[in-house]
């Protein structure tokens, strides 16, 4: 499986169509958006509507720039899933008996959309039940995880606890995240798991 995925697209349209292009040049499975999908609630026209016009799937999460509200209601709009607490299973094509599993929430700590540590790790744990059994686990987040190397591309935007503790816990084989962009496209290792600021040039992840 191949996913593109993308954050801080902040209702840019020209960067939605150019992310879509992207994803039908590189034939994607799906695309996977990390949050602040808008700017402040606003811009939200047409956001995922180019990516579905390529035909591909689409899951996102909610930043700190869009309400739960918001989130819910592109979801609802648009027919694809927001991840907030949630998770999906996707089959493995080359063997019947395996799923990919992804799951995720938003992990804001900041502003007037922000989640308590627990209340971040509770949506987190969660949507993991339900894929734990997956042959590869994908969580997804805005924020990145404390004490990580993307934490010290901003003086600013502390790492989330809830988010490095479902690392911790959930062990994903691959985890993704946006909302530094000084920090685009930046990787490293936290114990097994991969994770990625994707950042808004999109970044291609192969399963």
């Amino acid at each position: 499986m191949k996913i593109l995925s993308a954050g801080d697209l902040h209702g840019d349209m020209g960067l939605v169509k150019k992310l879509a292009e992207k994803a039908e040049r590189e034939n994607v499975d799906i695309v996977i958006l990390a949050g602040d999908l808008t700017d402040e609630d606003e811009r939200t026209e047409n956001l995922i509507g180019p990516f579905l016009k390529k035909n591909k799937k689409v899951f996102i999460v909610p930043g700190n720039h869009e309400s739960l509200a918001t989130a819910d209601f592109i979801a609802l709009f648009y027919g694809i899933k927001n991840l907030h607490g949630y998770s999906v299973k996707i089959p493995d094509s080359k063997n019947p008996n395996k799923y990919i599993g992804i799951f995720g929430c938003s992990g804001v700590n900041i502003g007037i959309h922000q989640l308590t540590d627990k209340e971040a790790y509770d949506l987190l744990k969660r949507g993991h039940d339900y894929v734990k059994d997956a042959h590869i686990k994908i969580m997804v987040s805005h924020v990145h995880p404390a004490d990580s190397k993307i934490e010290k591309f901003t003086q600013f935007f502390e790492g989330s606890k809830a988010v490095r503790r479902a690392i911790d816990k959930f062990q994903p084989d691959i985890m993704i995240c946006s909302h530094v962009h000084e920090a685009e496209g930046l990787e490293e290792k936290i114990g097994k798991t991969r994770v990625i600021n994707v950042g808004t040039k999109g970044h291609i992840i192969d399963i």
